[in-house]
Formats: C-alpha cells, structure tokens, sequence
C-alpha cells in the first residue's frame, strides 16, 4: 500500500480538525446561550420574588452560582475556538508570516499541556467536592465544580483541534521539541532553582510568563502554565490546590454580574437605547466647533462600563459618530485617537466589571467604588476635551443649529435610554440592590425599551448575543480564576511579604508610592491587559496602600485609570489596536496622534492622584 503524501496527510489532518471544530460548536454553542438566558431569568425572578412579593426565593442564589462555573467554563471554551483570549498580538504581528504561524503553534501547544496538566487535578478535586452538600438545593457540589474538568477536557479538544486545522506537521513536531526542551531543562535544573530560594520567582512568573505572552500564548494560560510549572519543579503542593484556587476566583459572588452586563451592554446597543443617546448629543452639540469630539466623549461617559467590554462600549459609539465627523474633516487617525483616549477615560464608570472585579479580589465595597469613580473620569473627560478643542481648530465648520424642537424631541427618544445608566448607578451606591440585581433588572428594562418604546428588537440576533456574551464572560472568568492561582502562589512564596516591605520602605511616602503604582500599572495595562494586571497586583498592593494610610477607593481610582492608559497605549496596548480594528484605520496613521491624548491622561491622573478628595468626595 502506498503512503499518502505530506500534503494530503495534511489536508486529512486539517479536514479532522474541521470536523471536530464544528462538532464542538454544535455542543457548547447552544447550552452556553442557554446557561446566560437561565442566568437571567432565575436572577431576576429572585429579585421580583424578594422585592416584589417580599418572599424571597432561597434556592435562586445557589443555583445560579452553580450555573454560573458551567457558563464559565463553556464560555471559555468557545472564547478558544474564536480566539477571543485576551493576548499580547504586537510582537507577533510584526513577524514574517512563517514565524507568526509557528508562535501560533507553538501558543495552541502551551494550551493543550496547561489542560493536560489541569484535568486530572479537576476531576479529583470535583470527586472531593462530593462530600459537600449544598444547603438549599441538598445537592451534591461535585455538579458544580465538575465543570472545571468537563471545560478543561473541551479546551484541550478545541486546542487541538486549532492545532490540526492552521499548523502543519513540520510545525507542530519542531514547536513540541521546542517546548519538551524548555521543560527538559527546567526539569534538569530544579536543584538549581530550589537553591536560589524565591529568586527562582523571577524564572517563572516573570521570564516564563513573558516568554509565553511575547509569543501569543493567551495571558489565561500563561499565567496558568507558570504557576503549574513552579508548584511541580520547586514546591510538594498537589496540583489540586491550583484548581480550588481558580474555582475560588471565579466563583465568588460578586462576579455574577459579569456575564449579566455583559449580555446588558449588548442588548442596549441592539435595542436602540445607544444609538438614542448618541443622537440626542449630537442634536445638542453638533453646531459646535469639535462639537462631535464632545459627543463621542460624553456619550463614552454614559455607555462606558455597562458592556464589561471596551470594544463593545467603542462599537456602540464610533460607527454612529465617525461617518459625519470624516465629513467635517476629521482625519482617521484622529478619530481613532480620540476613541481610544476616551475608553482610557472611562474606566472607573459605573457599573465598570473592573470595578467589580477589583472589588472582589481586594474586598473593597463596590457600592464605595461605583461612589468613587464618576469624578475622576470627569476630570479625565475634561482633559481630553481640552485636548479636543484645540486639535479642532481645522475642522471645516459647516454644521448649522439644530432647532429646539428637534432638540427636544430627541431628548425625549432619548430619555427612556438616558435614564437606564443612572438607575443602575444609583441603585447601587444607594444599598437599594446589589450590582448582580440591578444588571437582571436593567436587561428588563432593555427588553422592555426595545421592544415597546423604540421598536428595533433584531430578535435574529439574540441567540449570538447569548453567545458573544457566553465567550467574553469566559474569557475573562478564566483570566480571574488563573490569575488568583498565581496571585495565591505568590503569596505562599513569602513574595507578598517581601513586596509589602520593599514598597512600605520606598522613597517619598505616599507620594512614592502612588507614582511608582502608577508607573506599574500603565505597564503592567499595557502588556498583561487591564483585568489580570488588577486581579493579580490588586490582592498585593491594597495591603500596602492601607499601611500607608491611603483610602482603598482613592488608590483603587488612581491604579485602574493608570491601568486603562496602558491598555490604550500603542505600541502594546490591547485597545488601541481594537480601536484601529473599529474605525478600519492602519494603526500607523494614530499612533502619532494619540499622544497629546495620553499626556492630556496622564497629567489629569497625577491630579487624581494629588488630590484624594476626587475620588472620595461623594463617600
């Protein structure tokens, strides 16, 4: 019998992988969307049933939390089919197209060992989890936590699955050498690493991590891999503990409402409410010279945060504004500038998931912080409208006074959407319900709005909605649940001591501390994304920060907006590229012009951070 070919070995390998691609979205698609419309509805019958009927239902919680970890997994999952992961592109992309589809492999290759190495660990830990069981339900808490396992078996399928489908078979045999050498190596110098005590930190979860994310190996995984590799070279921890500690991130109560505002952020912009919002400023500013730059920031200020997602927030904005602003003049570059300073701004509006998610790793109350995080965005917007207004100059001003009554009248359309913001925001703060609460209700509201006010319900698009919502809910669930692995690793090293004294010791007090904090997190934002660098430094430095007598909400305002002018700053900012990616603008066009913007930031940061009272006055 002959042999086949290299190449049609390798299209028997890539149509395998295809096959086995669509097998999975058959599987996982349709139970994730299921999961958040269940999500919703058992919520939010909660909340009529303890506000409204003053009868509260005490089995809701238990069971949304147990759906919560599948939706999370199976989010995950399918956030790896779409390649949604949160990783670092801008060294790759600048590679010839042969290295780029090598790190691709190699990146598909880290993934599969990190869930090789985690499946048997997460099917003990769910077969544990049988002797606990839950106090409303009386069910057994192994249903729950069995979905770390059943989603770590789907990721190494999707894994390689992706690894059949783009890599060839030169690729795949070369990027395992690779990676069986690096492991050889660390193997072989264990003695070594155990001898140089917590130095061998910076082998793992420095060189390794950077190594890993310089490649486009997702920051999930990186973090993942790391944290495996040290507990099994240098420590006798089972790695059972890695799961429990990522069940812990992920599952803690307050994250409930990623998903909710998430899916909510998208469903306002299908609804109609943004595009109301959007048009109601335009009405009221458009006459203005740069008047459509005032709109994108203040319609940024009102959208921001109710997606969990600036891409979402930027798309909901940029295609409504950006057609008639290029008519006035505006150059691409400038409108990408402009977009992606604005998203840098917003990040401490609420019901920001950064905010959220800060609050449950540090323990800080989120009502204080959705209190604390209005007034330093404004004093960012003001800045950049500072900015704005001067680089406005050469815009062709050819827009004429909208009348009162068109005025009018789109404040009126626009109320209904105008208002949803606010009550959320409020609701909150006040103590009236929790963030999770508000989000079910606020998906009401959405659907009500939509569907009886303006009319634009696409229902065709509602089942991916579930599933877009399904995939950035896991994907930055799974960043959570990796990043407190590694978090909790650090700590038992004694590192977080040792960090504590060293920052407790700087130079200049709090002022130090503040601008060093500063300088770490525009870098930390830029290279590790925001929500890992914050899930990770967060749990360390809050300590440090009280030492110094320093107000939780000031340092957590001063740190997250650091971190959001990382995350957009070029040349490794995740979101300046998405910005691009929105506008269809080269990144080469905005990269000069966004710096005015990100000085305008900065400077507005070192007021934030000078003066406390901006982000505790409404306290």
């Amino acid at each position: 019998m002959r042999a086949r070919s290299p190449k049609a070995a390798g299209a028997a390998h890539r149509s395998f992988g295809q096959h086995l691609d669509s097998l999975l979205i058959r599987l996982t698609e349709p139970v994730t969307a299921l999961l958040v419309a269940l999500e919703v509805v058992i919520l939010f019958a909660g909340v009529v049933s303890r506000y409204v009927f003053h009868s509260p239902l005490t089995w809701s919680d238990e069971l949304a939390s147990i759906l919560f970890l599948w939706l999370a997994m199976l989010g995950a999952v399918i956030a790896l089919r779409r390649s949604e992961h949160m990783r670092l592109t801008a060294v790759a992309s600048r590679l010839p197209q042969r290295a780029r589809r090598f790190l691709e492999t190699i990146a598909a290759l880290v993934i599969i060992v990190f869930v090789l190495l985690i499946v048997l660990p997460a099917w003990r830990y769910a077969d544990e989890e049988w002797a606990i069981i839950t106090p409303a339900l009386s069910i057994h808490n192994t249903w729950r936590a069995s979905a770390l396992a059943v989603g770590s078996l789907l990721m190494a399928v999707i894994a390689l699955a992706q690894l059949l489908t783009r890599s060839g078979r030169r690729e795949i045999v070369v990027g395992a050498g690779v990676i069986l050498c690096v492991a050889v190596a660390l193997w072989l110098a264990r003695p070594e690493l155990l001898a140089i005590g917590n130095y061998n930190l910076i082998v793992f979860f420095v060189l390794l991590v950077a190594a890993e994310v310089a490649s486009g190996v997702p920051i999930a995984f990186a973090f993942g891999v790391a944290t495996l590799g040290y507990l099994i070279l240098v420590t006798h921890v089972p790695l059972t503990v890695v799961v429990g500690r990522m069940d812990e991130g992920m599952s803690h109560i307050a994250l409930l409402a990623v998903p909710l505002f998430v899916f909510l952020g998208l469903l306002i912009e299908m609804a109609g409410l943004a595009r109301a919002m959007v048009d109601f400023l335009a009405s009221l500013l458009g006459h203005v010279r740069g008047g459509l730059n005032y709109v994108l920031l203040g319609a940024m200020y009102l959208v921001s945060g109710i997606s969990g997602s600036k891409a979402a927030d930027m798309a909901a904005v940029a295609p409504v504004l950006f057609p008639e602003m290029q008519r006035r003049g505006a150059k691409g570059g400038e409108l990408v500038a402009l977009l992606a300073s604005s998203a840098a701004m917003s990040e401490t509006i609420p019901p920001s998931l950064v905010l959220i998610t800060l609050g449950s790793v540090t323990g800080v109350s989120i009502a204080a912080l959705f209190n604390g995080g209005l007034l330093p965005a404004l004093v960012l917007a003001l800045a950049l409208v500072v900015v704005a207004r001067l680089r406005s100059r050469g815009e062709k001003f050819v827009a004429r006074r909208a009348p009162l009554r068109l005025v009018g009248r789109t404040f009126i359309i626009a109320l209904p959407a105008l208002v949803l913001p606010f009550v959320i925001r409020t609701a909150v703060v006040e103590g009236v319900a929790t963030a999770t609460e508000v989000s079910t209700i606020g998906i009401a509201y959405g659907f009500a709005a939509g569907i009886l006010i303006y009319r634009r319900m696409d229902w065709p698009r509602l089942y991916p909605l579930l599933v877009e919502t399904a995939s950035l809910s896991g994907a930055i669930l799974l960043i959570i649940g990796t990043a407190t692995a590694m978090a909790w690793a650090l700590t038992q090293s004694g590192f977080s001591q040792a960090l504590v004294a060293t920052m407790a010791a700087m130079p200049g007090g709090r002022a130090g501390f503040l601008a060093v904090s500063i300088a770490a997190f525009i870098v930390l934002g830029s290279v590790l994304e925001g929500l890992p660098a914050i899930v990770l430094f967060g749990p360390l430095l809050f300590p440090v920060s009280r030492a110094l007598g320093i107000n939780d909400v000031h340092y957590a305002m001063v740190v997250i907006l650091a971190m959001g002018i990382g995350l957009f700053a070029p040349p490794f900012g995740l979101g300046f590229y998405a910005a691009c990616a929105i506008a269809r603008v080269p990144p080469d066009s905005a990269m000069g012009r966004i710096w005015p913007y990100l000085g305008a930031l900065l400077l507005a940061l070192a007021l934030v951070a000078a003066v406390p009272w901006i982000s505790t006055a409404f306290l």
